[in-house]
């Protein structure tokens, strides 16, 4: 027998032991393997070592709804536009285009999905802001089928939160979590409805937490590499434990779809925001007045530190809470509460969460010595939103999204109260009301609040006569509430 033969050889033996579980040489035994294990045995053993996530859709399933918005888009035609079949330039495009005559601006329909999760078995239904943002009609299925026309409660865009109300009792309701006591690491799981396909779930791991992202300075993401798609916005994350811990919210993506990179909104945020949304059709959040940016190495050496955490504030808002209190610029920010700053991206969704008059105790790194400076903490101007969609038999509103006047904007348009409209579709926006008109009454009725315009609108039937102020114009504008 040749080396290469006897190679092969002691190969062969060695496999056909390990497969026979003993292998011997000669007459003597020189090892034994264990009993060997049965297929079923050995898959129920790896089976108990993997989460359930079988047993996480099956109870919470049912309790994760499809949501579909329509509404209407203005759109502008260009009068150089043109003409159908020709390119632009083509000189039959202009000899044709001529006889067509200007072209009126119209209207466009649109369409959207996403995904939500019933919290009350009464029927409050949260989701994404931007999945109901500016729509006419908003329709919750669930996993029997059943489909109810939604009422928007009310929504937030800093947050991207929105709560929906459906008229539906009894109804299956998740469990809320808490994000804080996820690690990163852990199993999680998002039910939702991707590109259209209802109840798809997957699952991945939390890969980081207290993201902060350029457009949601007011969230902590939750990081993970679940698959999620366009269709997914809306839908809850689940913990290993069968409860929620947030919100579906966004990708990074370079194609639109995804690439690993998964952002959720915590569920204690979301919470938060909903809890006001209802209770008073406000989002309070606080304020102390400041720029900051991260503390990188090279200005962590510049300002003494031992190494690069905390906020450093770049300017200090006169007038502001930070400035009564004494922050200056080249302050660094290293806690707040008793709780550390690890990077200048906690600190806006932290003091956001405060209440106005509620004091912020910081740590405060300045001229290499730190120091503790306490802040009355301020107010952002309320943020409010009226429904954009007629809801469960309800008139409460006509496709506007208000604020109320701040005292400064109350003595510049002259008025007492009124409601400066941020955003308009629907109804409204049909009867040409603009972003940047104000709100003075409806049907001769002065409106101070949202409450007061809701209640108005809901009296009118199906027409209502909104008085707007325009620059310095004030006029009546018929709207068809239908």
């Amino acid at each position: 027998m040749n080396m290469r033969k006897l190679k092969l050889s002691v190969i062969a033996l060695c496999v056909a032991a390990a497969v026979g579980g003993a292998y011997s040489f000669g007459d003597h035994a020189i090892g034994r393997a264990n009993a060997a294990v049965s297929p079923g045995a050995a898959q129920t053993a790896l089976a108990a070592q993997l989460p359930d996530l079988a047993g996480i859709v099956e109870k919470n399933g049912p309790a994760v709804v499809n949501i579909s918005a329509t509404g209407r888009k203005q759109v502008a035609h260009a009068d150089d536009a043109p003409f159908p079949g020709f390119g632009r330039g083509d000189p039959f495009s202009e000899f044709f285009r001529q006889f067509r005559g200007p072209r009126a601006d119209g209207e466009m329909p649109v369409r959207g999905q996403g995904s939500g999760f019933i919290v009350s078995a009464d029927g409050t239904v949260l989701t994404n802001a931007h999945v109901v943002d500016g729509a006419d009609e908003v329709t919750v299925k669930l996993t029997d089928r059943r489909e109810f026309r939604a009422k928007v409660v009310g929504l937030d865009r800093a947050t991207d939160v929105a709560v929906l109300r459906i008229d539906a009792r009894d109804l299956p309701a998740v469990k809320v979590g808490d994000p804080a006591a996820t690690r990163v690491g852990e199993w999680v799981l998002a039910i939702g409805a991707p590109f259209g396909f209802e109840n798809s779930a997957t699952a991945g791991i939390v890969s980081a937490k207290s993201r902060s992202l350029p457009d949601g300075s007011y969230v902590p993401f939750i990081q993970t590499d679940v698959a999620v798609n366009p269709g997914n916005s809306g839908g809850p994350l689940f913990n290993m434990a069968g409860e929620v811990i947030g919100i579906n919210s966004q990708i990074y993506s370079s194609n639109g779809g995804y690439q690993g990179l998964s952002f959720a909104i915590p569920i204690d945020v979301a919470m938060n925001v909903g809890r006001q949304i209802v209770a008073t059709g406000k989002v309070q959040r606080g304020r102390l007045g400041v720029a900051i940016q991260p503390v990188d190495q090279a200005l962590a050496d510049s300002f003494g530190l031992q190494r690069p955490v905390g906020a450093l504030v770049n300017a200090v808002e006169k007038g502001s809470p930070a400035a009564q209190a004494g922050l200056e610029p080249g302050d660094v920010i290293l806690g707040i509460d008793g709780k550390e700053i690890a990077g200048g991206g906690e600190l806006p969704a932290i003091v956001a969460g405060m209440a106005a008059g509620e004091v912020a105790r910081l740590d405060v790194w300045r001229n290499g010595d730190s120091r503790r400076i306490e802040v009355r903490v301020g107010s952002f101007e309320e943020t409010e939103a009226v429904a954009a969609a007629d809801g469960a038999g309800a008139n409460t509103g006509f496709g506007v999204a208000v604020r109320p006047l701040s005292p400064h904007e109350q003595r510049a348009a002259g008025t007492e109260g009124g409601l400066l409209v941020q955003d308009v579709a629907g109804a409204a926006a049909r009867a040409g009301i603009r972003p940047g008109d104000i709100i003075l009454s409806v049907n001769g009725q002065r409106v101070k609040d949202v409450e007061q315009l809701q209640a108005q609108i809901a009296k009118s039937g199906k027409r209502a006569a909104v008085l707007v102020e325009r620059g310095e114009v004030r006029l009546f504008v018929p709207v068809e509430i239908g």
